[in-house]
């Protein structure tokens, strides 16, 4: 079990997440690692911004850590969890599961007339 970092799952998350993980593959190795300990590691490289050989020693391997983000980037899981966690974060703030409007901006925020707006596309 790894310290109590800020980005670690509670329970609750973990229990509404796991369901979205996909099980083991049959007829091969049965998993030896946590999944909890694997979202805990991702969730702590995101919000920390660290490399992944930069992951605390108390955090499964990095390169357990990594092999499981890109599998489950390649099955489309991370997207799965994105779209609970906007749902949940919508339901918390009394909104619509999806938004209902979108504002498309390209002019970058501080400038002010055309002429820097032409200049800084270069």
């Amino acid at each position: 079990m790894s310290k109590a970092y800020s980005s670690n799952l509670t329970s609750e998350q973990f229990e509404l997440l796991e369901a979205l993980i996909p099980p083991a593959k049959a007829g091969g190795r049965p998993r030896e690692v946590d999944l909890r300990e694997i979202l805990n590691a991702i969730f702590y490289l995101l919000t920390q911004g660290c490399s992944w050989r930069n992951l605390p020693g108390d955090l499964p391997p990095w390169s357990t850590v990594y092999t499981y983000f890109r599998n489950w980037r390649i099955e489309g899981v991370w997207l799965s969890i994105h779209d609970c966690l906007r749902g949940w974060v919508r339901a918390d703030n009394n909104c619509r599961e999806s938004p209902s409007e979108a504002i498309i901006d390209r002019k970058p925020a501080g400038l002010q007339s055309a002429d820097s707006w032409r200049f800084a596309r270069r």
